[in-house]
């Protein structure tokens, strides 16, 4: 089967389904894994590359209230192919072409390709979607296996921090306005043994102001900018240090939110693991490869 993801995170699944070989083509943002570059890209962003975030915030805002689209996608491309199956999503406006105009590029396209959407808003979801494109992809049996694999490494993560005291931990999912996690990051945080004061599991990520995190009184702060490494969630937690120091939070983390808390795929569960440890390192051990960096520690007087 010919497969064209538009969804890094469904690139991320297919690839660890055993579907690499069939993944004829992906987007701009598909990194992982390193195979995936490989592919022809079959969308571009509107939004121009170098803009602080709080001007991406602006630009996004204003083409979606134009009504335009925030990607551009390479039907050209795309026709010459002749892919069976197109996956992407209709869950977030600002993280992959449209899905209306997906389904009606898909109806123009000589092989008449099925068009999947994978849209979950929990953790459970996200594992239940491995089955759903397994079975899409002909080999419900590689999801079933995919999906219990995963479940094991979340409950021995729970199992590991079990009883332990469950530190306050804010979500930070953007900074300029500040964002906190929603969907699955509320989950990962309990998975991990903290407790989340301000998101809301299977809820959309929210503006929330200063004032109102700083009041939550979080004992870890993680930043997660969307779509970002920990480098660079690193450095905009320095441009925003005063606003980030007002919290009171014991420690402050920058994490690959690209990697493992944004992308609702397989290194979620990666991103719970690294939480664990960051929460509770003496139960946790720290995974291999994973990324984050200390912005702040000891900031509560």
């Amino acid at each position: 089967m010919r497969i064209a993801s538009l969804v890094p995170s469904s690139t991320e699944m297919l690839f660890a389904l055993g579907f690499g070989d069939g993944v004829v083509a992906v987007t701009h943002e598909c990194d992982y894994p390193p195979a995936a570059n490989t592919r022809p890209r079959l969308t571009r962003s509107v939004i121009p590359d170098g803009l602080a975030p709080g001007e991406i915030d602006a630009a996004v805002r204003e083409v979606t209230a134009e009504g335009r689209a925030l990607y551009e996608l390479d039907e050209e491309t795309l026709a010459r192919l002749d892919v069976d199956l197109i996956v992407t999503q209709a869950l977030c406006a600002v993280c992959a072409v449209s899905y209306d105009d997906v389904r009606a590029v898909a109806k123009r396209l000589p092989t008449r390709p099925a068009v999947l959407s994978l849209d979950p808003e929990t953790l459970t979801e996200v594992l239940d979607d491995s089955v759903r494109l397994a079975e899409a992809a002909g080999e419900r049996e590689r999801g079933v296996r995919l999906r219990a694999a995963l479940a094991v490494r979340l409950e021995r993560v729970r199992e590991a921090v079990a009883g332990e005291p469950r530190p306050r931990v804010a979500a930070l999912e953007w900074l300029d306005p500040p964002y906190v996690g929603g969907h699955w990051v509320p989950e990962m945080i309990d998975a991990a043994g903290g407790s989340d004061p301000l998101g809301e599991a299977g809820r959309k990520s929210r503006v929330a102001s200063w004032e109102e995190i700083r009041a939550a009184q979080a004992d870890v702060a993680v930043v997660m900018p969307c779509g970002l490494y920990a480098d660079e969630a690193l450095e905009q937690a320095l441009e925003h240090r005063t606003e980030i120091e007002s919290l009171g939070a014991d420690r402050v983390l920058a994490v690959d939110a690209a990697a493992s808390f944004s992308r609702p795929g397989p290194r979620l569960v990666d991103g719970a693991e690294l939480l664990a440890h960051l929460l509770h390192p003496e139960r946790a051990p720290s995974p291999e490869g994973m990324g984050w960096r200390p912005v702040l520690e000891s900031t509560r007087a």
